[in-house]
């Protein structure tokens, strides 16, 4: 055999690898024996839910275990030799020069009083790869090369001054200023709008090619490893589930969960679909509209001094019919967040006219205004922050009734444990405080809360962007079946399209402000009457495995 054709050895072999983490009394192992490798140039994602050690197996390889735990056995080899038992100071030798690792919140890791170019420098200053006048070109030249506008610009300015994309590209600029051979990707994109996600993941695609990296991509997103990844590593509890070359896993999956992730992953869903999103067979409502909006404007007053105003939403009309769903998208910045204040009654509008269920806005004040938010009812992204931490379960859904009329306790009690119980919540989780719950949990707190006062509209605000995929297709199932069954009409906020055509049955896509398209979702699906809505439509990952099926 020729030397050019002796196969290159992985760059790293992970080998029956055990983590356990100390828990007060003793380690509880929470990695099992888990296996696998990644090739040069090679991209292997690891799958799975909160929980699955996905997260604890790739913080083991670069040596980042949290101080309460330990590999307690198995090994990790970087191009053959075992680095699993080195020192803090033998990584740092590896660290960034042969592994770099991408965060997953670019917000938390990007130190808030160095400029960008300081925390792009560092890690050349430390590994002696430049310095002076040198140094200064190669930052500039690696903003430029991740695609940031105006480098020298972004060089001297702050993160909070930057979008989260362009935050993520600084990471991602950082992570390949020595060019490494394996990049560990930790849900680096989780966090961003799906068209700066796509850009993003092309962006890293981009690199890997022109540097010959490899890539473990962590992530819990099934439609993101299905386009971006070569091999599959499914994990739960800790275990490996399926593991194996993406197009076979994905075409024949082995394991219960592994079917189980295929069938919750909306972005197959959305992207396979042959049938309208109304498929559900969830009829429209015959009824009258419960929202209208009618050319909606809000103006801002610009903080920077000027007097000078920007109009944050331009012109806004549509229609909800009761019982329905309809969602409202776009990315960071489009107006979503705005309209949907204006919507329950936080701010008042510049102009146009917003009415609920017959009640024209403009014509309320004072405590009829705040009796007016019995009727709709919002739903937060973040449950953990927006559930007081000092109550329990039970005085959270409570509060409510206490605020809004006189209900004797007997009622208010029984009141309140009904609920909980529609939501799927169990009996002796009412006594828990919001630390000591899942994230599912405390989204099911979050609905049970909106939903205590009987609203006829409930605002979803981003309500299961922040949960595995999993978990989001239960929370999902459990708002069609509250729908039905209560005769809900929701406004449904959101950047992921995936989610939006499986659940809405109309649409407002909102671009600077403004509606680019709007109707039912299978027509604006089918037939996007914009350029933004067809690059947010292609956006959606997990497209490569629907062309498969």
């Amino acid at each position: 055999m020729s030397a050019s054709s002796v196969p290159h050895p992985p760059v790293l072999e992970v080998e029956n690898l055990s983590i356990a983490y100390h828990d007060g009394i003793a380690h509880r192992r929470v990695v099992h024996d888990v296996s696998f490798r990644i090739d040069p140039g090679e991209v292997v994602a690891l799958v799975g839910e909160s929980g699955s050690g996905k997260t604890t197996t790739a913080q083991s390889i670069i040596g980042l275990l949290h101080a309460n735990g330990r590999i307690d056995g198995g090994s990790i080899r970087l191009n053959g030799t075992d680095i699993s038992r080195w020192s803090d100071r033998q990584l740092d030798t590896v660290r960034g020069a042969k592994i770099s690792l991408i965060p997953q919140d670019p917000a938390s890791s990007l130190n808030p009083v160095k400029t960008i170019g300081a925390q792009v420098g560092e890690i050349l200053r430390i590994h002696g790869a430049a310095s002076g006048r040198d140094l200064d070109a190669r930052v500039i030249s690696l903003l430029e090369r991740v695609g940031l506008s105006e480098p020298a610009l972004r060089a001297r300015q702050y993160p909070h001054e930057l979008s989260g994309g362009m935050r993520q590209r600084v990471l991602i600029a950082i992570a390949v200023a020595l060019k490494p051979q394996l990049i560990i990707a930790d849900e680096p994109t989780s966090a961003l709008d799906v068209t700066v996600q796509k850009r993003i993941l092309d962006l890293i695609d981009e690199l890997r090619t022109e540097y010959g990296t490899s890539v473990l991509l962590v992530t819990h997103d099934l439609g993101v490893a299905a386009d971006r990844a070569d091999r599959l590593v499914v994990l739960q509890g800790g275990r490996v589930q399926e593991a194996g070359a993406t197009k076979v896993v994905l075409a024949a999956p082995r394991s219960a969960y592994a079917r189980q992730l295929l069938a919750d992953a909306p972005s197959f869903s959305a992207v396979a679909r042959k049938a309208p999103a109304t498929a559900r067979e969830k009829p429209l409502a015959s009824g009258d509209d419960v929202i209208i909006v009618d050319g909606l404007v809000q103006d801002f007053t610009r903080t920077d001094g000027n007097g000078k105003s920007f109009r944050a939403v331009n012109d806004l009309s549509f229609r909800v019919r009761r019982g329905t769903t309809h969602a409202i998208v776009g990315e960071s910045g489009s107006g979503k967040t705005t309209t949907i204040r204006a919507i329950v009654g936080f701010q008042k509008p510049t102009a146009g006219r917003i009415e609920i269920d017959g009640t024209d806005l403009s014509t309320l004040r004072g405590e009829t205004l705040r009796q007016f938010r019995r009727k709709i009812q919002l739903v937060y992204q973040n449950p953990y922050g927006s559930l007081d931490p000092r109550q329990t379960v039970f005085e959270i859904v409570a509060e409510p009734l206490l605020n809004f009329g006189s209900l004797a306790r007997p009622a208010r009690e029984e009141k309140v444990r009904a609920i909980l119980s529609r939501v799927g919540l169990p009996e002796p989780a009412l006594d828990r405080r919001p630390h000591a719950l899942s994230g599912g949990q405390r989204q099911r707190v979050a609905i049970a809360r909106a939903l205590v006062l009987d609203p006829d509209v409930v605002v979803l605000d981003e309500a299961v962007s922040a949960l595995d995929v999993t978990v989001q297709a239960r929370i999902l199932d459990l708002l069609d079946e509250l729908q039905r069954d209560l005769g809900l009409t929701y406004l449904f906020v959101s950047h992921d399209l995936a989610v939006v055509r499986q659940i809405s049955d109309t649409v407002s896509v909102l671009k600077d402000g403004r509606e680019v398209d709007g109707g039912a979702v299978e027509d604006v699906f089918e037939r996007p009457g914009s350029d933004y809505t067809r690059e947010l439509i292609n956006a959606i990952p997990g497209q490569k495995r629907a062309a498969l099926v």
